[in-house]
Order: C-alpha cells, then structure tokens, then sequence
C-alpha cells in the first residue's frame, strides 16, 4: 500500500482527503504545518506529498524547500494544493521542487489522476536509475559473461533471506510498493527489512545500496 503524506493545516481538508484517498487503496497520513510534515517525512518518509502553500510555523514553500534539501527527498513525488491559484505562486511552487500545483477546489478525479502518474513516474525512475547503475558496472555482454566465468563470486550477503529477498528487489528499482505488493508482504515489514540492510551493510539510503551492489558484482538471481 502506497503511502501519502498530506500537510494541511485545515483540518476539515485533511478529513476529506485523507477519506477519499484511503477509499482508494493509500495509507494516508496528515500533519498541520510544514515544520510537522518535515518531521514526519524524515520519521518515516511516505511515496507522496501533497502540501498546502499557507500554513502556520512554517509555509509549503519552504517545506518543499527544506524537504529537497534531504536525500531522501530529492525524488519523492510533490504535489502543491493549494488557495492560492494565481500564477506567481504556481510558478514559485514549481521552481522550488513541486512536481505538480492544484487550486482549491479540486476535483477529486483529477489529484487521483495526478496521484497515480506521479507514483507511476516516481517508480519508472527508480528502475531505471537500479539498471543504469547495474549496466554501468559492465555494459559489454562479452565481456560481461567472461568476467562471470573467471572473477571470484561476492561473498555472501550478511542478511536473512527475508531481507535477500528485499535487496534483489530494491537494487533492482522497485519501490516499497511495488516490493510488497512482489514479494507478498506489508509495505511496513519491507521498510524494516530495507532499514536492517542498511544497517549490516553500513549504507544510509537505496542509492548506495545499489551503487554496493554494482561495485561488489551482486547481480539479482535470474527468474
């Protein structure tokens, strides 16, 4: 299950999309202001933002700012809901990060709409970036499968084969969603996986892990 972060300090916007979006299949959580969603983000990051530009403590403008200042949240999808429709807003919200900007009111098709190809994108990317990274190691396949035949296998991964399991798929670009929904498992039981792997190989994100993965010669099982 796919999991939005929605940062609103309206409490009865919050309500209403947090019920909509949850009948659709996402986990939902809110917070009430940009320092709250931050907190959040960095507790436990979501596949998707959806913020509002006016809020107390600190505005959606530089929570997006702040947020894409992190690592991990360079490439989350960001969506921008906000009062303000006028131009220079929809302008300065995509020039800080935004991936999209929506006017109250909304139309409920249409965020599920924005929704939907921003995850879709979000997860292109992700595998993509996984097989650039696994290519780039060695992208002559003569060569390749010489070197298959003559190096030392990497040695074995310090990790249960739950958490194996997780590392072929994350190195391979898949998302947590995508990893659930492959492996049958709770989006929530793949974030603690991923966060024990991270641990035992002493990494700090998927980026990393992917770049081991490369560099130490792990290459996923083949089906």
């Amino acid at each position: 299950m796919e999991k939005i972060l929605v940062v609103d300090d309206e409490k009865d916007c919050q309500t209403v999309l947090a019920m909509y979006l949850e009948s659709r299949g996402y986990q939902v959580e809110c917070a009430s202001s940009g320092m709250e969603g931050l907190s959040m983000f960095q507790n436990d990051s979501p596949d998707l933002v959806i913020s509002d530009v006016m809020m107390p403590e600190m505005d959606g403008f530089e929570f997006c700012r702040r947020l894409r200042a992190l690592r991990l949240g360079q490439l989350v999808p960001f969506i921008f809901l906000s009062g303000q429709g006028e131009l220079e807003s929809k302008v300065e919200g995509h020039s800080i990060g935004a991936d999209d900007y929506l006017v109250k009111p909304f139309q409920s098709e249409e965020i599920l709409a924005k929704i939907k190809a921003q995850l879709d994108r979000s997860r292109r990317i992700h595998i993509a970036i996984g097989q650039i990274v696994l290519q780039n190691t060695n992208p002559n396949p003569a060569l390749q499968q010489q070197t298959c035949t003559t190096a030392t296998a990497p040695a074995p991964l310090p990790l249960t084969p739950a958490e194996e399991r997780v590392f072929w798929e994350v190195i391979q670009g898949y998302t947590n969603k995508h990893i659930s929904d492959r492996l049958f498992i709770s989006p929530r039981t793949v974030q603690a996986h991923l966060g024990s792997i991270f641990s035992k190989l002493q990494l700090e994100n998927r980026t990393q892990l992917v770049r081991f993965a490369a560099e130490k010669g792990y290459q996923p099982p083949q089906a």
